[in-house]
This record gives C-alpha cells, sequence and structure tokens, in this order.
C-alpha cells in the first residue's frame, strides 16, 4: 500500500470480513525515523495453533482450525509482506518422538501457506521441556532480528527457560542489538509470554521481562505483539503497547475472571467463537498501526 487509505478502503482490502479496530489505547503515533524511509506494508500474526490437542469439549475441531486459518489467510485479496507464528505451534508432550512428529506435521501444513516469508517463534508448548532443542530442529533460532520497510522487528524468546524467563545471555544480546538502534527508530517487539505481569498467578507474565521494558523504555516507538492469553488484550508500560493475540486452539478467559485457569468450553450456538487471527497494518503516512481481527470461520471437518 502506498497511498493513505480510510477505514473503509481498509475493510475492501481485508476481504473476508473481520473487524478492523484501532487499539482501545487509541491511535499508537509511530514517529517513524527518516532514513530509511518507512513504506507501508502488513503481516500476519497467528498464535497458539497447539498441534496435536485432543479435547471435544474444548474444540472439537481441533485438526481442522489451523487448516482453516491457512485458508483465509491464502485468500486474503492482499498478500501479506510476511506471517508470524508467536508461539506455541505444537500442544506439549513428555514423549520426545510425539513431539517431533507433531512439529513435522505442523510444517506440513504451513507449507501451504501463500507466502514466502512465514517465521516462527516457539512457545512454552514447544519449547519449555527442552530448552527448545527439538523446536531448533525444525524452525531454527528461537530469538532473532530482522528489518522490513523502516521497522525493526526483534523476536525475544521467553519460554526455552522453564521458569519463563528471558535470562541473563538474551537479555544481553537484546541489550547489544538495541544499542545500533537509534532512539527514534521504530521497533516492533514479538514474544510469546506478555512482558509485563498480566496475571502471574496463571502464568501470563515473564519473569524477568521488566528488564526487557527497561531496555526498551528509551526508545519512543516500541510496540509488542504476543500470544499465550489465547485473547485480545491491549495494554501499554508508559509509552510502549502490548497487543496479545487470539489463539487458533482455544479461547481462554479474562485475567483473574474465575478462580482458575481453564480453556473456555465449545459453544456449538457460537463454534469458533474466540478463535482467530489478525492483520497487522502498518501505514506510514498515518503513522499508525491498525490490528485488523479475524475469525476463524467454517463447519467442522
Amino acid at each position: 500500500m502506498t497511498n493513505e487509505i480510510d477505514r473503509r478502503e481498509f475493510l475492501k482490502l481485508a476481504g473476508i470480513g473481520g473487524v478492523v479496530f484501532v487499539s482501545s489505547l487509541g491511535y499508537e503515533q509511530i514517529a517513524f525515523a527518516r532514513k530509511p524511509k518507512p513504506e507501508d506494508f502488513y503481516f500476519v500474526q497467528l498464535s497458539d495453533s497447539h498441534w496435536g490437542f485432543e479435547g471435544n469439549k474444548i474444540n472439537p475441531d481441533a485438526k481442522g482450525t489451523l487448516k482453516k486459518a491457512i485458508a483465509q489467510v491464502n485468500a486474503l485479496e492482499q498478500k501479506p509482506d510476511f506471517i508470524v507464528f508467536t508461539g506455541d505451534l505444537t500442544q506439549t508432550t513428555d514423549e520426545v518422538n510425539v513431539r517431533r512428529a507433531r512439529m513435522k506435521e505442523f510444517t506440513s501444513i504451513v507449507s501451504e501457506l501463500n507466502c514466502q516469508d512465514v517465521k516462527f517463534m516457539p512457545g512454552e508448548h514447544d519449547a519449555s521441556l527442552d530448552n527448545g532443542e527439538t523446536y531448533k530442529d525444525f524452525f531454527g533460532k528461537t530469538h532473532y532480528t530482522f528489518d522490513h520497510k523502516g521497522v525493526h522487528f526483534i523476536a525475544i524468546d521467553n519460554v526455552s527457560d522453564p521458569t519463563g524467563s528471558i535470562g541473563e545471555e538474551q537479555l544481553e544480546w537484546l541489550k547489544n542489538d538495541l544499542a545500533t538502534q537509534s532512539r527514534d527508530s521504530n521497533i516492533v517487539v514479538l514474544a510469546h509470554r506478555p512482558l509485563f505481569d498480566l496475571y502471574p498467578q496463571w502464568d501470563w507474565a515473564t519473569k524477568d521481562g521488566g528488564k526487557a521494558i527497561d531496555l526498551l523504555m528509551p526508545f519512543k516507538n516500541v510496540t509488542v505483539f504476543y500470544g499465550h492469553i489465547h485473547q485480545e488484550n491491549h495494554h501499554t508500560t508508559g509509552h510502549i503497547a502490548h497487543h496479545s493475540a487470539k489463539s487458533l486452539m482455544m479461547p481462554m478467559p479474562a485475567p483473574g475472571s474465575v478462580p482458575k485457569r481453564v480453556p473456555v468450553p465449545w459453544s456449538d450456538a457460537e463454534p469458533y467463537k474466540g478463535l482467530g487471527f489478525r492483520n497487522v497494518d502498518s501505514e506510514s503516512r498515518r503513522s499508525t498501526y491498525l490490528l485488523s481481527e479475524f475469525p476463524i470461520k467454517g463447519v467442522i471437518s
């Protein structure tokens, strides 16, 4: 997209009937750095597919929702610049052979995406039992950076450590990476767990996430996209906006809304309720990120 578009035009571009909104936090003002000059683009975020999960009371279409999401992404009228999966690609298992089989099946399924640039990150279900070793065999590094059209992306691994920490070594890596950026750089952080203490009682936090946020605070234009909590949540730490994504397998209740963290049961009256993925649209002319949420649609496979 090279020209500024209004919401109505953006709805037409979205194509498959999702709800377009600007975060309840308001427009995120992104003062893009002048060099390099940013360009408009958008990417798709999918999260928490939990391939290998079984449980008809939670999702009787457990083997279908990931495939339906892929079909919907492939049907988008405008091809995304890239696609990112923000963790929990597979359902956890103590059996290494089963873990490897699930990851192999997952890679085969997502190979159907009509996008040459698909990026992956681990969730605790993928990586915490073996410090990410099996994950690395299939998907490569658990933390990395890349640059796209004037935006610096940082993928943080806050799951391979079974304590739910980033760790001092990776924090030093983050510090060194940020040292290469100007204070007005456009930075997007991708993580699985929230970096802030959303609800630590449910493991919805990163034990040393505050250290990462402290490193990011001097930078004017930082936005964080994450998964893990299986629902939308919008939060700020200072000027940094944090946006969580829905799951492709099961929704979870709002933080602290029930005594115990358990998935929301499937509703035959509202199938696929709470499941979905989103577009993240970066418009340099408006200096905003627009989030477009898409529900999973279809019939049970």
